[in-house]
């Protein structure tokens, strides 16, 4: 990676996601030189990707390409390059192109799934944080229904077509909604020879009730709907082990299941480097109320990675979309605040509401005081999701796609473009 040092200082972003997207388009005007650097070339819409899991959606109408954002803005970069390590020491990061300095760091890693630490359930269980993840839950799912319709062994057979979604929040909510859509509307159209009561959904969750951190009245409607379309919720109770086959909760409950779907938790992507000092819960980089690392006055973490612990905020935001969004837009107009000798201004969130779609003409909405259920949430859901999306064609895309699938109650994108092995955690577009 070219090292010669220019006139203006050098921003280096880790991430494109939603937080570091921000920095980078808010600093299009700023003295500065801006480098993005992520594994991927481009920027997924992550509140999308259960959708893309359960085949309602093409998986690249969700993802965007990072240069393409960028096309018209002259003081930004990208490198594909996977970060190896931070060396605060010498203002520098080691990445498998080569070592790359900075002058300001910003750290938009994200997330990723928390399996508490058991090694077993990480191995069987599949998680659902990116787009190569969700691919393979999609062919893991296809794959099973495809091996019930011929299994002989009855046993076997229910496990294949046992569904158990592990977290009760908008992501465990939406994707069991998902696959009790399925089962409803799909599953004896293609799967001639299989039955409805056959498909077993299972949401198993650790607080007493859904989407905790939603309204009362979302909360129990969230669980209304979800019993209304056969889903059988546990709440409070915690899954102890699964071993592929065997899945136990902690109630004394066992389920036969060949699919378990992991969304009970997540843990910051830190980046080696960081002193573990600076590490608090969930595995995220505690910050100042700007957004600065403790110990750093050129280093800064936003989005879930970053935890702003104040008496406000005691255990951070929350992992959210629009903090991220938020936290970039503040942090860039920080930055260049800095750049001209001026005081920065500490980052106050504005919680815009939450939502969540359990299914069709099926959502919950918190706005403020507002609370909706039923069709006006799922419009509003459909409507803020389709707008947030980068790039005119992934919103036509979405559009239609939901269009067509609302009256045809059908989709086409139920493909095993690669076959899964859940064994070896391998893919083979070969196979099949």
């Amino acid at each position: 990676m070219d090292q010669k040092k220019s006139s203006k200082p050098r921003v280096v972003i880790i991430g494109g996601g939603f937080g570091g997207l921000q920095v980078a388009k808010n600093l299009k005007n700023a003295p500065v030189d801006v480098l993005l650097l992520d594994k991927h070339n481009y920027h997924t819409f992550q509140p999308l990707l259960y959708q893309v899991a359960a085949g309602s959606i093409a998986a690249d109408s969700i993802g965007f390409p990072i240069r393409r954002i960028f096309t018209k803005q002259h003081n930004f970069r990208f490198a594909l390059a996977e970060v190896q390590q931070v060396n605060p020491e010498n203002n520098t990061l080691t990445t498998d192109i080569g070592t790359i300095y900075y002058d300001y760091l910003i750290i938009a890693t994200g997330s990723n799934t928390n399996f508490f630490g058991n090694k077993e359930i990480e191995h069987f269980a599949m998680p659902m944080k990116n787009i190569p993840e969700a691919l393979n839950l999609r062919s893991l799912i296809l794959q099973n229904l495809e091996k019930s319709l011929v299994s002989k062994d009855p046993e076997e057979k229910a496990a294949l077509m046992t569904f158990v979604v592990v977290g009760g929040g908008p992501t465990g909510v939406e994707l069991s909604g998902a696959l009790a859509e399925m089962r409803q509307l799909i599953l004896m159209k293609d799967y001639h020879g299989l039955r409805k009561h056959n498909m077993k959904v299972y949401l198993v969750e650790g607080k007493p009730e859904l989407l905790a951190a939603f309204s009362p009245a979302a909360s129990t409607k969230a669980k209304k709907f979800l019993t209304d379309m056969d889903v059988t919720i546990f709440n409070g109770v915690h899954v102890q082990s699964y071993d592929g086959i065997e899945l136990k909760i902690d109630d004394g409950t066992t389920i036969l299941t060949r699919n378990v779907l992991w969304a009970a938790g997540v843990k910051g992507e830190v980046p080696a480097g960081i002193p573990e000092t600076n590490i608090t819960k969930g595995q995220r980089i505690q910050t100042d109320e700007i957004g600065k690392v403790k110990g750093y006055s050129n280093i800064f973490a936003i989005g879930d990675v970053a935890a702003v612990i104040t008496t406000e905020t005691p255990n951070g935001h929350p992992g959210v979309a629009q903090v991220a969004i938020q936290q970039g837009k503040h942090l860039a107009k920080n930055l260049i605040r800095t750049l001209n000798g001026e005081p920065t201004i500490p980052f106050k969130y504005n919680d815009k509401g939450s939502l969540a779609t359990i299914g069709r003409n099926k959502a919950v909405a918190d706005i403020g005081r507002i609370h909706l259920q039923g069709f006006i949430a799922w419009v509003i859901w459909g409507v803020v999701h389709i707008m947030s999306l980068a790039g005119f064609t992934n919103k036509g895309t979405i559009f239609f796609s939901w269009a067509i699938s609302y009256f045809t109650k059908n989709s086409d994108n139920r493909l095993i473009v690669r076959y899964f092995d859940i064994e070896t955690r391998m893919t083979d577009p070969e196979s099949r």
